[in-house]
């Protein structure tokens, strides 16, 4: 979830293998980093309006979509993440919609 910016340059090469890992596994779907914390929100009528802000323990660094067949399975791809990022990560579950 956040990890100190000055660890980016040693957790970039360990977080890349558990992308690759992930890929060879055939689990990897998408993932990339998040470019600011700012967020737009978007009303029903189409208003727009800035915020919230996290705060700055709650800060969102990057995401990782991956297809396991279990939750067991997803706790254990994202303990290998964590582990290379060196920052706690947190796991949810993505309805599928196959219409979509």
């Amino acid at each position: 979830m956040n990890c100190p910016e000055e660890d980016f340059p040693a957790v970039r090469a360990p977080s890349h293998s558990v992308v690759e890992e992930a890929k060879a596994a055939g689990v990897w779907i998408f993932g990339g980093g998040v470019m600011t914390q700012r967020a737009s929100i978007v009303a029903t009528e189409g208003t727009v309006t800035e915020g919230p802000y996290p705060e700055p323990k709650a800060v969102i660094g990057g995401f990782s979509i991956i297809d396991v067949p279990s939750h067991d399975d997803a706790l254990t791809w994202t303990a290998k993440f964590a582990e290379a990022c060196r920052c706690a990560q947190e796991v949810r579950e993505i309805m599928y919609d196959p219409d979509s």
